[in-house]
């Protein structure tokens, strides 16, 4: 059995309740935050957070006086745990709004170290440690259509200039968010479920045929 020092950390919230005169309330904190008289202030006991291992290392009675070892996640103080991952996942929106707006498919890197994230951020919630292992990386999704509010604004010009049952309507008089509801609604009410079986169903006759036409040619 080995010995090992410890060091143990809860923060303590320390609460000041004052009065500041101001004409909003944005003013009102901010005159709130850079005030440094704390004279009136107390502890709050009861919004402490959970005891955490903020250093470890081998032997006994040997806090700093040595080099300190890796504290298994799970013992971490839960609150940085969750802010360093808000960064992270943070990044990897990023990545992947970028993907959406140039209309790329996102690697399958991405998409791994995504499902490895994911898996260190339930971990996270549960209390647990990190995830051994990195998730296995998700299906790759292929998007069969979009409904672009720029092309329906086009398809507003088109119409208007062969159908004369809108008594000269301008396409500037219809709004983006006229626009923009129109999209939403069509994307919650319209049933594409049979479209997307049929590709489906193609896509894996198409595979199946592939794969017939490799294995005969070896």
């Amino acid at each position: 059995m080995s010995d090992f020092t410890i060091e143990t950390t809860f923060h303590l919230p320390v609460v000041r309740h004052r009065t500041y005169a101001a004409e909003t309330l944005e003013a009102a904190c901010r005159a709130a935050i850079d005030d440094d008289n704390w004279k009136m202030a107390g502890n709050d006991h009861d919004s402490s957070r959970r005891v955490h291992v903020t250093g470890a290392w081998e032997g006994a009675h040997t806090a700093y006086n040595g080099p300190s070892i890796p504290v298994p996640s799970q013992f971490e103080d839960t609150l940085q745990r969750r802010a360093r991952h808000f960064e992270i996942l943070l990044g990897l929106l990023k990545v992947f709004f970028d993907d959406a707006h140039a209309d790329r498919e996102p690697s399958l890197d991405w998409l791994n170290r995504s499902a490895w994230e994911i898996a260190r951020g339930e971990a996270i919630l549960a209390g647990g440690p990190d995830a051994d292992e990195p998730a296995e990386p998700p299906s790759p999704v292929h998007v069969l259509a979009r409904l672009q509010e720029d092309r329906v604004r086009e398809a507003i010009v088109a119409v208007l200039e062969v159908d004369h049952r809108f008594g000269g309507l301008s396409t500037e008089a219809v709004s983006d968010d006229e626009i923009h509801e129109a999209c939403v609604s069509m994307a919650t009410t319209t049933d594409v479920s049979d479209v997307v079986s049929n590709a489906e169903f193609q896509a894996a006759l198409t595979a199946i045929r592939a794969a017939h036409r490799r294995l005969h040619r070896e």
